[in-house]
């Protein structure tokens, strides 16, 4: 009996220490994303981040923000989904994955159903956490 509540103990540790180390990204990041025609710009992901929930916006290339899904956090690994609609059904699904170190994010991006409904560009992204 002792040593399975010493075994519960320290599982219920393991998972609070788990928990307390998670990375925390709620706030707004920054970073370059290259255009289709080979130019780039500036984009910024505003997370919401409620334990391993992970929500928020984007700001999309006009400046309307698009909604983050699926996403979440799980110790420094972060991943979500921003769905592009381009009117008329034809839209993408643009999905991220990554890892926070300090005050970067380092994601890699894959695009589905980009122009003529095949893949889009893919590549990796730094962003840095505003101030």
């Amino acid at each position: 009996m002792r040593k399975l509540t010493v075994t519960r103990c320290a599982i219920l540790l393991a998972v609070a220490a788990a928990t307390a180390s998670a990375a925390d990204v709620t706030g707004t990041w920054t970073g370059q994303m290259n255009g289709p025609d080979g130019g780039g710009f500036t984009i910024a992901f505003h997370f919401q981040q409620d334990g391993a929930k992970l929500t928020g916006t984007v700001d999309g290339p006009q400046g309307d923000p698009l909604p983050i899904g699926e996403g979440k956090v799980e110790g420094d690994a972060i991943s979500f989904a921003v769905k592009i609609d381009r009117g008329g059904g034809d839209g993408m699904k643009v999905l991220f994955d990554g890892a926070l170190s300090g005050e970067e994010i380092k994601l890699n991006m894959k695009m589905e159903g980009g122009p003529g409904g095949g893949p889009g560009p893919s590549g990796p992204m730094t962003l840095k956490r505003s101030k």
